[in-house]
């Protein structure tokens, strides 16, 4: 059975908590982004760039078995790791499970006092076109 998203989140946070610096934090996220399958050249196009990132964002997404598959990539080391949370969280699962994700994990690490304003703007950015991409799925395949 594959694990849902809070369950994910909980790894996460289990993970995190070994790190005791958020130097030592940074690594494992950026060690995370070095881990994410690179991205067909085809999809690094203008339409798959998130909008309100300061970095270049690739995202893509695709439906199968009533679940939503992300793939990305970015420019920046930091970044192309916070993305790979993301989809480690995210895809595989139904649209309305992704719909309701709160996505608490990002507080319960600290992450989110951690990252620079442009940053977290562009985090919250690649989380609004995850769930676009998922709404838009879920009206798609009604």
């Amino acid at each position: 059975m594959e694990k849902d998203i809070a369950a994910i989140e909980e790894a996460f946070i289990e993970s995190f908590s070994f790190l005791d610096t958020w130097e030592e934090k940074y690594e494992y996220i950026i060690e995370l982004g070095k881990k994410l399958p690179a991205l067909d050249e085809q999809f690094k196009t203008e339409d798959k760039k998130i909008k309100g990132c300061q970095s270049t964002v690739w995202l893509v997404a695709s439906y199968q078995d009533d679940k939503v598959f992300f793939k990305a990539d970015s420019d920046a080391v930091i970044v192309k790791g916070l993305v790979s949370m993301l989809i480690e969280v995210l895809s595989g699962q139904a649209p309305d499970s992704i719909l309701n994700a709160r996505l608490e994990f990002i507080e319960k690490i600290g992450m989110h006092v951690h990252l620079a304003q442009t940053r977290s703007n562009g985090l919250r950015a690649m989380i609004a076109q995850m769930k676009d991409y998922a709404r838009a799925f879920k009206i798609i395949h009604i």
